[in-house]
């Protein structure tokens, strides 16, 4: 595999340190309308001389901030992808296939320097604000690549999450110096399946590598945990010493692409509820390793953004995923005739499953639930979270008949399904629903014969994107599920368009048979 070159100046570097005073200034004054312009941009010098520039100029009385940064930056630019005119508008089916080529980007177009991580082999971004790949977008993306018969971009693809856990240790949230603290949903196992779908089980054998450091990753520190150490990074240790999982993220500061939205939260939290900055500055990250950036999943009262804990709660969904992980584990050791590791990791697998269904499952609700181990009981927050346990094929049959029950009685609603039935303000929260959630409740419904929910939810959301993409010619990142001729609710950015996951859902979702 071949390897990218080095970026420009400090290698690995988030901005934020790079230039602190520079950028701490130009994110407070909000030079920029949105956080993450600034952490894109690409030093025009060596980062060293524009500080040296910076602090020699800022002392001038006619000094101007912003045109300092566009002078010794080239700022990012939105990816776009809309039509001039209505009639331009093409069927959506031929819209995607183009999509793809608008979205990819080939290793020779990948700008070197400033915040961005090279990657050896061409990928495809979300598109909109999102100008680098994201780890469990991808995953989504290439459901619809292999639906459109890209197997080579799906191939590129885990090249490049080969390359960034071979040279990181894990997976980050993208390519980008500020996301190496964190990781995301960790799909990299289901990407695996998919690939091996097309090429033949034992093309699993060639991942098996980062599919154990990807694991070791998330279980780190767990050797560590007894009675007084619960909690160490990712991992936490339950009263009877079971192992789960969280998220988390290393630095306890403002995100960089979000700083001042951080800032002004950190002072809120502490303020009214007496929450230590750097408390909230980790849970904030957590949050956004979840991909669930942001959702009364992680509040305390479910409603309060300032009170965000996301550390102490463990997710429901995220231990599916690892379960996973270690189901696949158990598989492609047995593949490579290694039966012992086989047999270990299955053992493991089969542990997480009963612990799933012990922790997550609330017997009065009737539904599962993430854990706030700090409390020791589930949440009480009803979410599609909760559906993962059927798309993983964990539930037992009674607890999937009442998880259908309730998706269908509160969750489906005209344009597919809610994430949550909180409307908290957040953009994880009602009214709106996002691409990958309504193909892991699809999928879920379907492995248990609950065809008649998943064939309203399918016909719901593909008419809903089918009727914005008639009016706005766009491929939206989100939607309005309760109200189908609104657009989705903003979070801490602007409605982004492109869009790869939903793309890859539509695709895959409107390929499959009705029920």
């Amino acid at each position: 595999m071949a390897t990218p070159p080095a970026l420009f100046g400090k290698s690995h570097t988030s901005p934020d340190e790079l230039y602190g005073p520079l950028f701490t200034e130009v994110q407070s004054r909000r030079i920029f309308k949105d956080s993450k312009s600034f952490a894109d941009a690409v030093p025009r010098i060596d980062p060293a001389g524009i500080m040296e520039a910076y602090m020699h100029q800022k002392e001038h009385s006619d000094f101007n901030l912003k045109a300092f940064v566009t002078g010794y930056f080239e700022m990012p630019h939105i990816v776009t992808t809309e039509t001039d005119t209505r009639e331009d508008i093409p069927p959506i089916i031929e819209r995607i296939d183009w999509l793809w080529s608008r979205l990819s980007r080939p290793v020779k177009a990948q700008h070197q320097g400033g915040s961005l991580l090279m990657l050896p082999e061409p990928y495809v971004v979300p598109g909109g604000r999102f100008r680098e790949i994201y780890y469990w977008d991808s995953y989504f993306t290439m459901l619809g690549l292999r639906e459109s018969g890209r197997v080579d971009l799906i191939e590129s693809m885990l090249q490049n999450f080969v390359y960034l856990i071979d040279h990181f240790g894990h997976i980050p949230t993208g390519n980008r110096t500020y996301y190496l603290s964190r990781s995301q949903p960790p799909f990299f196992s289901l990407m695996v399946g998919l690939y091996a779908e097309i090429k033949g089980r034992e093309a699993a054998v060639r991942y098996l590598p980062q599919l154990q450091r990807e694991y070791d990753y998330w279980m780190e520190g767990s050797d560590r945990l007894d009675e007084s150490t619960i909690a160490h990074r990712r991992v936490v240790r339950l009263p009877d010493g079971t192992l789960l999982n969280r998220y988390w993220d290393d630095r306890a500061l403002p995100r960089p692409e979000a700083y001042c939205e951080d800032v002004e939260l950190a002072k809120e939290a502490q303020q009214n509820h007496g929450h230590e900055p750097e408390s909230v500055y980790r849970c904030l990250r957590a949050a956004a390793e979840s991909g669930w950036d942001f959702s009364s999943r992680w509040m305390v009262d479910g409603k309060t953004f300032a009170t965000i804990h996301t550390t102490n709660i463990l997710p429901v969904d995220l231990n599916c995923l690892i379960q996973h992980l270690e189901s696949t584990l158990a598989e492609t050791y047995r593949l490579n005739a290694q039966p012992e590791l086989g047999h270990y990791y299955e053992a493991k697998a089969r542990e997480r499953c009963q612990a799933i269904n012990a922790w997550f499952w609330n017997s009065r609700q009737q539904f599962y639930m993430d854990y706030d181990f700090r409390q020791q009981k589930t949440t009480g927050i009803f979410s599609l979270a909760g559906i993962f346990p059927l798309y993983f094929k964990l539930a037992n049959l009674r607890q999937a008949r009442f998880v259908d029950a309730y998706v269908r009685l509160n969750f489906l609603r005209s344009g597919g399904v809610v994430t949550t039935l909180n409307d908290s303000g957040q953009q994880w929260d009602a009214p709106n629903g996002w691409a990958p959630l309504q193909w892991i409740t699809y999928q879920g419904l379907r492995n248990y014969q609950f065809n008649c929910s998943a064939s309203r939810l399918r016909a719901n959301w593909l008419h809903l994107v089918e009727k914005q993409y008639s009016t706005t010619g766009k491929m939206l990142e989100k939607y309005n599920i309760l109200n189908t001729n609104l657009l989705a609710r903003d979070g801490e950015y602007d409605l982004q368009e492109g869009f790869g996951w939903t793309n890859g859902v539509y695709l895959i979702m409107k390929n499959q048979k009705a029920c």
